[in-house]
């Protein structure tokens, strides 16, 4: 990847952003739109392409444009060089390397250690419950309370 070419190869373009401002933003076009051709990119490997087309295929539309856009700032200067940044950033990440799975089994004390906190959790919410008492504890069967004289 070469910074210097990919840095022609970005088309950008403006418009009114929305947000706080005031009047200014009723007149001053801040949004910065970048886009990025992947595939007519001089600055990429045949390889990074592929890579590029197929982890970031969300981000780019059928025309093989990456487009990104900012607004935060009321400066188009500062909108461009942060979606710059973040387009570099973005295109780093996608062409690292994935880290590759470890297989990993659970020791037996693992196992004991998760069905006992199971168990627990178990109690905590049954012990939430409204009890219900046996029918021999039942006061008003037995006549034992009198609420009537």
């Amino acid at each position: 990847m070469e910074k210097q070419i990919i840095l022609k190869e970005l088309k950008y373009s403006f418009s009114r952003s929305a947000g706080s401002g005031g009047q200014h933003v009723n007149k001053v076009e801040t949004k910065v739109h970048l886009s990025f051709d992947v595939n007519a990119s001089g600055g990429l490997a045949i390889d990074e392409k592929s890579i590029i087309l197929n982890k970031l295929k969300a981000r780019i539309n059928l025309k093989g444009l990456l487009s990104l856009e900012s607004g935060q700032s009321r400066s188009q200067l500062k909108n461009r060089k942060q979606v710059t940044k973040r387009f570099f950033e973005l295109i780093e990440k996608s062409l690292l390397p994935d880290k590759v799975r470890k297989k990993f089994r659970a020791t037996d004390s693992m196992k004991d250690k998760r069905i006992k906190n199971k168990k627990l959790n178990a109690q905590k919410k049954n012990d939430r419950k409204k009890v219900k008492l046996p029918k021999q504890f039942d006061l008003f069967l037995y006549k034992c309370v009198s609420f009537v004289k």
